[in-house]
């Protein structure tokens, strides 16, 4: 069948997707009125009070970031509380922040891997970690205009109208500007891992002209490296211009040509990264995680020896672990969903395919940078390269397709759709999955097929793709 218009109609779509609001800046919803009313909302719904710690907000380098910085602190300071601006910082800094000052609250302004136009805001709690969904979900009611409860900025739930009973005069909060943060947190991440001698190795990072380009490079100097940069110069419009996390190409070129030990390749707000080996070839999240979490099994520092992966992980993943005696917990996509699995089950190490990797331990969210410095750490206590320590995943041959979408309809109400997949799960007996679904951040949808034999992919991924661009894809 075909999706109709009252289908899409019928089909709402949460305002926050896996990682935050997002979309073109300037746009709904990414516009400095619904940024404004975010930090409101942020006010009453963590019960924030006048005088207490202030709400720490944390951009990339989008030209928009500044625009959207200053609503969102504005909707904060209307509500009596006050804003901390640290400016440019990765998304990990401003959740590492978070734990380590006086902070209630912090809102980190990215488009994480996105073009420049985009822009999106991501919401922590004060201990450092994100919201869960039915936080977002009260916080996306008062945004879309859903609820009749109003901001009071003490937190009582009353039903006064938003422009009544608010601070005036002194009462109202101040814009306060945090000093040096990036130098700030390279200093304290660079303490944090003084154990880590890096001496004689060259280090190639691609900073995606990002919330980056200062951090990463400062912290591995620190430590002893030597330190190869591209892509470090940012002007508001080339974040992820043809580099960064989302092009392993760039930064594989890159290692070939300078004789690194390691590639490094931040997102635009470095909350995931893509690593390189010595030979220049690219390693996923999966193979990351494989690396941390057989090292951790044998180091004996896997709690509860099981790690956390999405259901877009792959499959050799699970036999790696297990043939150690580990186990592996799968998630929904988004490395909120596989945090909420680590706090949970009291687990410290988890991740993405796409890169997101969180170690526990250290921070309370996807960190790029703590991930290389934990491979390093391994390298160098092992004395591998990481071109043999990746033979510990043997991967299932995988194919990701992703297809712009000019609807978004439940996908079981493609019914063309799901008996293509039927069909395909049937021929595959066992031996590989399918798996669907809408990106959260971009309007289009993924699929996934993965088989012990691969020789079939492409004709399994056209015969579901097929009926997909009849009913949803965009013409050409």
């Amino acid at each position: 069948m075909s999706a109709t218009p009252s289908q899409a109609a019928s089909y709402q779509p949460r305002l926050f997707g896996t990682d935050g609001i997002r979309g073109t800046a300037n746009a709904y919803p990414v516009t400095p009125e619904i940024a404004l009313k975010l930090g409101q909302a942020v006010v009453r719904e963590f019960h924030l009070q006048p005088n207490g710690p202030p709400v720490l907000i944390g951009r990339d380098t989008r030209i928009s970031g500044s625009m959207l910085e200053h609503a969102v602190a504005a909707g904060v300071c209307s509500m009596g509380c006050n804003a901390l601006l640290a400016g440019v910082l990765p998304t990990p800094a401003v959740a590492y922040f978070l734990k380590r000052l006086p902070a209630a609250a912090g809102i980190v302004i990215s488009a994480s891997h996105n073009p420049y136009a985009d822009n999106g805001l991501k919401l922590f709690q004060g201990n450092g970690y994100k919201c869960d969904d039915a936080t977002e979900d009260r916080i996306s009611a008062f945004l879309q205009g859903r609820t009749g409860i109003t901001m009071d900025p003490f937190g009582s739930g009353s039903d006064r109208d938003l422009s009544e009973g608010r601070p005036a005069g002194l009462a109202v909060g101040s814009v306060q500007r945090m000093e040096y943060a990036e130098s700030r947190y390279a200093d304290s991440m660079a303490k944090d891992w003084k154990h880590l001698d890096l001496s004689g190795m060259r280090i190639a990072v691609d900073a995606a002209n990002g919330a980056a380009c200062r951090t990463t490079p400062l912290v591995l100097q620190d430590l002893g490296a030597e330190v190869l940069p591209i892509h470090n110069e940012p002007d508001g419009s080339n974040i992820n211009d043809g580099c960064g996390s989302t092009y392993p190409e760039v930064i594989s070129c890159f290692v070939r040509e300078c004789g690194a030990h390691i590639g490094v390749s931040h997102d635009g707000d470095a909350d995931r990264v893509t690593v390189c080996d010595e030979t220049g070839s690219a390693l996923d999240g999966d193979e990351v995680l494989t690396i941390l979490a057989t090292d951790a099994l044998q180091q004996g520092r896997l709690r509860h020896d099981t790690v956390v992966a999405t259901v877009m992980s792959n499959l050799g993943l699970d036999e790696a672990i297990t043939g150690l005696g580990g186990k592996i917990v799968r998630t929904a996509v988004g490395d909120r969903y596989v945090l909420e699995a680590m706090l949970a089950k009291d687990l410290n190490l988890g991740g993405e395919q796409s890169g997101h990797i969180i170690l526990r331990d250290h921070n309370t969210t996807g960190d790029g940078l703590v991930t290389v410095l934990a491979l390093l750490e391994i390298m160098r206590r092992t004395r591998k390269p990481l071109s043999e320590l990746r033979t510990r995943l043997h991967k299932y041959p995988q194919m990701l397709i992703n297809m712009p979408v000019r609807l978004r309809v439940p996908i079981e109400s493609l019914d063309e759709v799901a008996a293509a997949m039927r069909s395909v799960e049937d021929d595959m007996a066992g031996r590989g999955r399918v798996f669907l679904r809408y990106s959260g951040t971009e309007p289009k949808i993924r699929l996934l097929l993965e088989a012990r034999e691969g020789d079939r992919l492409h004709e399994f991924a056209n015969r579901i793709l097929e009926p997909l661009r009849k009913t949803i894809g965009v013409a050409n």
